[in-house]
């Protein structure tokens, strides 16, 4: 394994592109010169250097943590992508996963071995001191994407009898403390949240007053067990910066900062947002197998909503023969009815999302929804309309298509609001299954529409 000494001077990012620098990463592995590639990105934060390892191909990256030596940074680890970091996780000696772990939080460190086989796994905590293997093992129990998981067990908690001085001088001696920290907990002697106090009151407040005498006894607690996006939603509802994690018993295990919150914001978007397309968890670094794996799903429930508004289209096969402007016109129906849907849709899963739609309001929502339906279906019906009678010269025609335009925007904004509403009801995500089934309605009720108004009115 080849290290590179740390002194070397850091590349300049701005002057140089990611792009330009994986480039020449990237050849520089390929030839084997693990030297020049280390040199490379020594220096570099760990937000770009994790850049750097996402756009290299697997076996690049590798060879890149390799070559680095002790000169890379763990940290990079708990910034990468999930999806790149469980094939590192996988591909990289378990000698080195154990480094890892000792220097990273614990939630870092948890999501970093997760995934592993459990052999794996026992083989990386046994490197370990007893009392962190002991924390990852607790962190590790708990369900992913919750509380548990998410906190870092590494904490400050002192006695509601300490004095200013004794806090202080607790954490100047003792060792295995945090890193950085913003807030000191305090607790009784069954480790019970009473309070806590800022560090910036601490340190303005004279040694000899008791901590209890400025700790602030009203505070936000989270339990272990919490989602992680109703803790998300407590940060933001009252501005926390952190908040203490508690068990069962209300024992204090852990403590949620507001930078994991911020991720977990970013995590919730993007997955809302990959759900909405019919695209699983991936991520950029999955394989042409994983990633044909999460798509495949939603196509074929798309491939038979599809053959469905087909079956429909078949009805009035004979009325369409006797007018060609009618398979002309279809698209436009189908397409518009399709955008207004997937607007109510995408407003409703996000509103049900942050808890800001539920049974309270749901009524006076979906009034409103099925009224912006028909107000733009009107005005969307009068525009195609007068399209079409220049276009066509048919005033019938124009009637035919405003008419079906209306009844498939009203339709759209019902189903937009409605199947997103009703898959919530029964506990499943209305991300992800939202899209199709809103389609598979505007189209066939677009097409049956238009083609129906069309054989009554037109022949």
């Amino acid at each position: 394994m080849t290290s590179v000494d740390e002194t070397e001077v850091a590349p300049d990012v701005e002057a140089v592109s990611i792009a330009d620098l994986v480039r020449e990463v990237a050849l520089a592995l390929h030839d084997g010169d693990n030297p020049r590639a280390a040199a490379l990105v020594t220096g570099l934060h760990p937000r770009d250097l994790a850049d750097v390892v996402e756009l290299l191909s697997p076996e690049h990256r590798v060879a890149l943590i390799q070559a680095l030596g002790p000169a890379f940074n763990y940290e990079v680890l708990s910034e990468i992508d999930e999806g790149v970091r469980d094939q590192l996780s996988e591909a990289l000696p378990n000698e080195l996963l154990a480094k890892a772990v000792t220097e990273l939080d614990t939630d870092d460190a948890a999501y970093l071995i997760e995934n592993l086989e459990q052999a794996d796994r026992d083989e990386i905590l046994a490197h370990l001191p007893k009392g962190e293997r002991a924390a990852l093992e607790r962190q590790l129990e708990y369900p992913e994407e919750t509380a548990g998981r998410l906190m870092q067990s590494d904490f400050v908690a002192v006695a509601p009898y300490w004095t200013i001085d004794q806090v202080i001088e607790h954490a100047r001696e003792t060792d295995d403390l945090p890193d950085t920290f913003a807030e000191i907990f305090v607790v009784d002697p069954a480790f019970r949240v009473l309070g806590s106090v800022d560090l910036s009151r601490l340190l303005r407040t004279r040694r000899d007053v008791p901590v209890s005498d400025i700790m602030e006894a009203d505070l936000q607690v989270v339990l272990a067990t919490d989602d992680q996006e109703s803790v998300a939603r407590q940060f933001e509802r009252y501005s926390l910066i952190s908040a203490p994690v508690v068990d069962e018993n209300g024992k204090l295990v852990g403590v949620i900062t507001v930078d994991d919150v911020v991720e977990i914001i970013q995590s919730e978007a993007d997955e809302d947002m990959r759900a909405l397309g019919g695209v699983g968890d991936e991520s950029i670094g999955d394989t042409v197998i994983q990633t044909a794996q999460s798509r495949v799903p939603w196509l074929i429930v798309n491939l038979g909503t599809a053959v469905l508004a087909s079956f429909v289209i078949k009805m009035f096969d004979a009325t369409i023969e006797q007018m060609v402007a009618l398979a002309v016109l279809m698209p436009v129906v189908a397409s518009i009815g399709g955008n207004a849907g997937t607007q109510t849709m995408t407003v409703t899963v996000r509103a049900l999302a942050t808890n800001k739609l539920g049974a309270i309001n749901a009524r006076r929502i979906i009034s409103r929804e099925a009224t912006v339906g028909l107000l733009n279906g009107f005005v969307l019906s009068l525009i195609m309309a007068s399209i079409v009678f220049l276009w066509f010269g048919s005033t019938k025609l124009g009637t035919v298509i405003g008419a079906a335009m209306v009844v498939n925007l009203f339709a759209a904004a019902l189903a937009g609001i409605l199947i997103p509403l009703v898959l919530y009801r029964f506990k499943l995500d209305p991300a992800p299954a939202s899209g199709v089934f809103v389609t598979m309605i505007t189209d066939c009720v677009g097409f049956f529409a238009f083609l129906g108004l069309a054989s009554l009115i037109l022949f």
